[in-house]
């Protein structure tokens, strides 16, 4: 199967035209999940676990695979890096309260990182999931994780303007890492 570019948000250069996708339900796999990063231009890795993960310079973005035949579902989670003093846990959750109740996606949480120290930080998670195992519409799987990437990289975005902190110019390019 393969996914029509003209569906694809243009992230930078228009990809190559390929043939259009099988117009019934398609159940996604990772192969699928990587045409469409590199359609959009997104650099990729696969993690020990066997995830596709895309790193930004302040966060990573995972594509995963979860559960079994008519139960698997495909979840979209980024960890954002930017750690959080630990005191400003009830601040960090309100900003994201208000972020889940204005916004679909990504939700997002905290969790409490601690270090080997001793010391504890807030970090965020950010998560969308779709249930595939009995198939999907290929225009409403692609369109979902490109809405999905880009939710995930206003959040951050929206996050800094929150806490007051400089965005780089540089933000534009996804997939990008330094």
């Amino acid at each position: 199967m393969s996914i029509d570019p003209s569906s694809i948000p243009n992230f930078g250069a228009q990809p190559q035209p390929q043939a259009a996708g099988p117009a019934g339900p398609v159940v996604p796999d990772q192969d699928l999940v990587k045409q469409l990063l590199e359609q959009m231009e997104l650099k990729y890795v696969v993690d020990d676990e066997g995830d596709l993960a895309a790193p930004w310079e302040d966060f990573r973005t995972y594509f995963m695979f979860r559960g079994e035949a008519e139960q698997q579902v495909f979840s979209v989670r980024t960890f954002y890096d930017r750690p959080h003093p630990a005191e400003d846990r009830i601040k960090i959750m309100e900003m994201v309260d208000d972020w889940n109740r204005r916004t679909l996606w990504p939700k997002v949480y905290t969790h409490l990182h601690e270090d080997e120290q001793g010391g504890a930080t807030v970090r965020l998670i950010g998560e969308a999931q779709m249930l595939i195992g009995t198939g999907v519409s290929l225009e409403h799987f692609v369109s979902s994780t490109v809405s999905w990437v880009r939710a995930s990289i206003e959040f951050d975005k929206w996050m800094a303007e929150q806490l007051g902190l400089e965005t780089g110019e540089g933000d534009e390019n996804p997939g990008e890492e330094a």
